[in-house]
């Protein structure tokens, strides 16, 4: 049996740092790792491995055990939630701003363990206020607002031009009845009118730093998102139903309006309801009874009454 005076290398059980941890833990594997060679080699050539070589071993697989949960200890702690409480004072918020830093940066909690060694207690921050985080609804309320229904009511087209047309039939076809053996003359073709619908662009353009995107205790790029939404849609109604064309959509009340007897292509009509602001005080419903079936069977289908909600109650 050879007899060694190699002892096992010096471990620090309680490193103040997460890197000076993970050295010793990585010094410690190295002599573990030459041990282990030592070994191999001893049962190579003598078949049995020397006791003091396998004792070595013993105790610094232990110290590599212990490094390790140390490291983890330290990794746990870290992962705490942000400190800070409102109400301490300038000189206080700076000791612990300072304490809190050194250990965000380089794993040293050395001075917060000293700011959380005196009494603890929530209402005083310096006391143990800063293990306490405030706590923040992670959803953001919002004033309701009138959302215009147009929107919903609105027919999507996916266009590649700066315009879309849509063609329209005035009319269809002429035809007429004859005698089996009479003479057919040429009928008119249908006419065709178009309406054009030129594209305008909405925007919003928030700004909002990454670190806000990264560190907000509530979801703010989902938030602000929704927000672009809501107001898409608020300016949107507004434009389909007022708009005067001009960088926006034309609203259909900025089309002519005519009396419905004498209404023609391209305006549009309306039946008076009788008295200004209000209805007729005889028969004030049949105003809106005349008002419905002004249009055409086939427009009658899906049409749908768009008022002010007031109007409607």
């Amino acid at each position: 049996m050879t007899e060694t005076n190699s002892v096992a290398p010096e471990i620090k059980t309680a490193p103040e740092t997460m890197t000076a941890a993970f050295e010793d833990f990585m010094g410690a594997f190295e002599a573990f790792k030459e041990t282990n060679d030592r070994r191999l080699g001893e049962l190579e050539s003598k078949l049995t491995a020397d006791v003091v070589t396998r004792d070595r071993m013993d105790r610094i697989s232990r110290t590599m055990d212990e490094q390790k949960r140390l490291i983890d200890q330290m990794a746990l702690k870290k992962a705490r939630p942000a400190l800070g409480r409102s109400g301490e004072t300038g000189l206080e918020a700076s000791e612990h701003k300072a304490a809190f830093e050194t250990y965000i940066r380089r794993g040293d909690e050395q001075a917060l363990r000293e700011l959380e060694a005196k009494a603890f207690s929530i209402g005083s921050a310096s006391d143990g206020g800063y293990l306490v985080p405030n706590e923040t609804d992670t959803e953001i309320g919002r004033r309701l607002s009138a959302v215009s229904p147009i929107r919903a009511m609105a027919t999507v087209r996916q266009v590649s031009g700066s315009v879309l047309k849509k063609p329209f039939a005035l009319a269809g076809m002429a035809t007429g009845w004859v005698a089996e053996t009479a003479a057919r003359p040429q009928t008119t073709t249908p006419q065709l009118a178009e309406l054009s619908f030129p594209t305008m662009e909405l925007y919003a353009m928030p700004a909002a730093t990454a670190a806000l995107l990264d560190d907000a205790a509530v979801d703010i790029e989902n938030w602000i998102a929704s927000e672009v939404d809501i107001a898409f849609g608020e300016q949107e109604g507004t434009a389909f139903v007022s708009g005067d064309g001009t960088n926006k959509p034309k609203g259909f009340l900025s089309y002519t309006n005519v009396a419905e007897s004498g209404w023609s292509w391209g305006n549009i009509g309306y039946i008076a309801t009788g008295a200004a602001g209000a209805f007729k005080a005889s028969g004030p419903s049949d105003t809106l009874i005349d008002t419905i079936y002004a249009l055409k069977a086939g427009h009658r289908q899906n049409a749908s009454f768009v008022m002010n909600r007031k109007t409607q109650a």
